[in-house]
C-alpha cells in the first residue's frame, strides 16, 4: 500500500476528515477561550485523531477502527515511519477521550471542574502539532 499514489477517491474521502478535524480544533480554541477546558481538551484528541484518520483514508484505509491516537500512529506508522515522531506526543492527548466527558473516568469530581487553562493550552499545542504534521504529508502525497 506504501507504494501505490492516492486515488481520487481516497483524497476526497480523506479531506473530509481533514475538513472535520479544523471543524473540531477552531471549536477546541473557542472552548478554551470561553473557561470550557475539559470540552476544549476532548476536541483536541477528536481534532488530531480524525487527522490521522485523514491520512490513513489518504494511503487507502476503507475502515478505521478505535479512536486512540497511539494506534493510530502506529497504523500510520507502518505506511510512514515518520510518525513515530508525532506518535510520542499525540498520544498524549488519548487521556482526553474518556475523563473529560465521564465523571466515573476520575477519581472524584467532574470532569468540567478538573481541567484548567493549562490543560487545554497543552492539549491546543499537541493538536495543532498533529494538524501540521499530518498536512504536511498530506502535501507530500498530492504532489505525488
Amino acid at each position: 500500500m506504501a507504494d501505490l499514489p492516492p486515488d481520487a477517491a481516497a483524497m476526497r474521502e480523506s479531506g473530509r476528515w481533514v475538513a472535520q478535524a479544523a471543524s473540531d480544533l477552531a471549536d477546541a480554541r473557542s472552548l478554551a477561550e470561553a473557561g470550557r477546558h475539559a470540552l476544549a481538551c476532548f476536541l483536541c484528541q477528536q481534532s488530531a485523531e480524525k487527522m490521522v484518520s485523514a491520512y490513513l483514508f489518504a494511503r487507502g484505509a476503507e475502515h478505521i477502527w478505535g479512536h486512540a491516537l497511539a494506534d493510530l500512529c502506529e497504523d500510520a506508522k507502518a505506511i510512514d515511519p515518520s510518525f513515530d515522531v508525532i506518535k510520542t506526543v499525540a498520544m498524549l492527548l488519548d487521556k482526553h477521550y474518556l475523563a473529560t466527558r465521564y465523571p466515573s473516568a476520575l477519581p472524584g469530581g467532574v470532569p468540567a471542574e478538573a481541567y484548567d487553562a493549562g490543560d487545554s493550552g497543552r492539549a491546543l499545542e499537541i493538536a495543532e502539532d498533529v494538524d501540521r504534521f499530518v498536512r504536511e504529508r498530506l502535501a507530500s502525497l498530492a504532489g505525488e
